[in-house]
């Protein structure tokens, strides 16, 4: 809980860190008149807790400090989440903080002044180690007061063992110092400190920070490093995004899926994995963290043998398609730019040349842009200038590929926009008509 002005006074701000912390937020809503309710947070619990709130027919707003909501996700990828929270009538506020609360908590003020009305506020903007008993004993605390531990659990007193969100770990990719609160790692660690206390040698080997969560009907994941992170941390990296469906696309019930990859592009070292959709992204990223935790690269992802029969997946599975677009990127076959680029690329003097057909371009276009339908493209070239540097996008950058391809075999100085349309809609409409 911060400490915030204002927040001492209220009787109607909650935390939710355990089952007893449910029961009085379950009492809150039940004996207070509440319509209105603020989160504060958009990480992991405040959207699984909007998400519920707002199913039980409160008016749910959601205030998150960072730019975009699920910080651990790139921009891209949360724009996905934000949709669809606003597709269900959460209001989302991004890039302000809690800045107090006056009327014993029914007014919120956030940092740009801007003021909320509230019956009920849930905090959920962040956990700490609960390092206070460890503290007073005298041990050793490291990074935001996390428990320093060797890799047997062992503390700074040889005799006393920890495990769980209260220790500090090491990140399994470059074996930094940091703090990894999920239950999957907390639970492995129960068993290896029993194992280490028998005499048996079962090290912690690291973690890299795989995480689900469900909102409404999308569910976002992601292991390991994000761009962002690998930009902040100085790693030589490249992104790739691919849209797949869940499973065959000619078989019913599909659903689409956007997945990205950041990985090394001279090692092929995979860094992290992201994913966002309705169906099949569990099974995706568990998929991915287990290639980065095997020390598969981006080689190795088209030979992984994934079943498949049309209602489970497809033959060409959206892994194995980051994996080869992964490595056309690597051995210069495809030269991409991301969308965050694409704004200078154009008042460079790039073209953005567009190869959907005319039924995908009920969906918007990019403003300014050429349209050649992809299987017109060969027969138009004449069209083309080829002293134009053009960037081609398509609507997912499958054809956009090939078309990429095409042009630069006729000499033509052409990128290909990653994610395509499908993704720079989701994070960037206003550039769309």
């Amino acid at each position: 809980m911060p400490d915030l002005p204002g927040i001492a006074a209220a009787d109607n701000v909650y935390a939710l860190r355990n089952i007893p912390d449910l029961d009085q937020l379950m009492a809150g809503l039940q004996t207070k008149t509440v319509k209105q309710v603020l989160v504060v947070g958009g990480g992991f619990i405040g959207l699984e807790v909007a998400e519920n709130l707002k199913l039980s027919g409160l008016a749910v707003t959601v205030v998150e400090q960072a730019p975009h909501v699920l910080p651990p996700l790139d921009t891209e990828m949360a724009a996905f989440v934000q949709t669809e929270l606003e597709r269900n009538g959460v209001k989302v506020v991004t890039g302000h903080g809690l800045a107090s609360l006056e009327d014993h908590g029914q007014t919120a003020i956030l940092t740009d002044g801007t003021r909320l009305q509230t019956d009920l506020t849930l905090m959920a903007v962040g956990v700490r180690p609960a390092s206070q008993l460890a503290q007073a004993a005298g041990l050793q605390l490291g990074l935001h007061g996390g428990i320093v531990v060797n890799e047997h659990y062992q503390t700074s007193d040889p005799d006393i063992y920890a495990v769980g969100d209260a220790i500090v770990v090491k990140q399994q990719l470059n074996g930094q110092d940091a703090l990894i609160s999920l239950a999957s790692p907390a639970n492995r660690q129960g068993r290896q400190v029993a194992d280490n206390l028998a005499g048996l040698n079962h090290p912690n080997r690291g973690s890299l920070g795989t995480a689900i969560v469900r909102v409404f009907q999308l569910a976002a994941a992601a292991t390991g490093f994000s761009e962002y992170q690998a930009n902040q941390l100085g790693l030589d990296y490249q992104v790739v995004h691919v849209r797949g469906e869940s499973h065959a696309s000619y078989f019913p019930g599909g659903t689409p899926m956007t997945l990205k990859l950041v990985f090394n592009p001279k090692s092929g070292q995979i860094y992290g994995a992201q994913g966002v959709g309705e169906q099949g992204v569990d099974k995706r990223i568990d998929i991915l963290a287990t290639a980065i935790k095997g020390g598969l690269t981006i080689d190795d992802l088209p030979e992984l043998e994934l079943t498949y029969a049309p209602p489970f997946g497809s033959a060409k599975d959206p892994v194995n398609m980051l994996g080869y677009a992964a490595m056309n990127v690597a051995e210069g076959i495809s030269q991409t730019i991301q969308w965050h680029e694409l704004p200078a690329a154009l008042a460079a003097g790039r073209q953005l040349l567009d190869v959907r057909d005319a039924d995908e371009l009920r969906a918007g276009r990019f403003k300014g842009s050429l349209n050649i339908p992809l299987n017109q493209l060969r027969d138009r070239l004449g069209e083309l200038d080829v002293q134009q540097p053009y960037v081609v996008s398509c609507f997912s950058g499958q054809r956009s590929y090939i078309a990429e391809r095409l042009l630069r075999q006729h000499g033509f100085n052409v990128v290909n926009l990653d994610g395509a349309f499908a993704l720079y809609q989701a994070v960037r409409p206003e550039d769309l008509v």
